[in-house]
């Protein structure tokens, strides 16, 4: 190409929107860790299960900017430490994110000890299994795995799932949006939200600013009412 606008016509006109996902997918960031602010995970296990969510028939959560995985395997880590009984429910996590590159991550479910090195030993012993010959990578165990459904979505196109969810986490994604998009997200999570259900946002993100009708529950914490 002899230039970015000569570019940019040929991601516009491209029919298969197959340069459009390779441009995505060097242009967005991915960071990401397991268990990733891990006061969130505290109140999810200490509040949020044994207070609204154990003896129910079904459990929908979804993580929106699932990036390589350990967002959804971490909630799914979670469900099966705090209910045993979690595979006689409907238990489901959406996993989604634009990024067709880090999607492949996620699907293969392998991580190096680097990137498991805030799992606690036990934990990764009961989901996690070295890979045979190669002790360094690890990979999340099958029934943990099921919990846990990937597709790609753009958050800022439609969205083909229904809810009501339980839980929506969108965590440092709408850093990179503006004031109304912000809005606008805001107020589609909260029609796909279950009456009681939590938004958890990015521990540097709030809804400071934005029009909305959640309760605050704590920092980046956030709750549809029940009236």
């Amino acid at each position: 190409m002899r230039s970015f606008d000569e570019y940019l016509r040929f991601v516009e006109t491209d029919a298969s929107g197959g340069e459009l996902r390779a441009m995505v997918d060097v242009l967005t960031t991915n960071k990401t860790s397991f268990f990733r602010e891990p006061q969130q995970f505290t109140f999810l296990r200490d509040e949020v299960i044994p207070r609204d969510w154990r003896g129910r028939p079904a459990i929908k959560l979804w993580s929106a900017g699932c990036s390589s995985g350990e967002e959804p395997y971490s909630l799914a880590i979670t469900l099966r430490e705090e209910l045993p009984a979690v595979d006689l429910v409907d238990a489901r996590i959406l996993a989604t994110d634009v990024s067709s590159r880090v999607l492949a991550r996620a699907r293969a479910a392998r991580y190096d000890l680097d990137a498991l090195a805030d799992v606690p030993p036990p934990i990764l012993r009961r989901h996690f299994h070295a890979l045979p010959g190669n002790e360094a990578l690890h990979e999340v165990v099958e029934s943990t795995r099921a919990l846990v459904r990937l597709a790609r979505l753009n958050l800022l196109a439609d969205w083909p799932m229904r809810g009501p969810f339980d839980a929506i986490f969108c965590r440092n994604v709408m850093i990179y949006f503006d004031a109304r998009t912000r809005e606008s997200l805001i107020g589609r999570f909260w029609c796909l939200l279950r009456p009681g259900g939590y938004l958890f946002l990015g521990g540097a993100e709030s809804l400071s600013g934005v029009d909305h009708a959640f309760e605050y529950v704590q920092p980046s914490i956030f709750r549809r009412s029940t009236s």
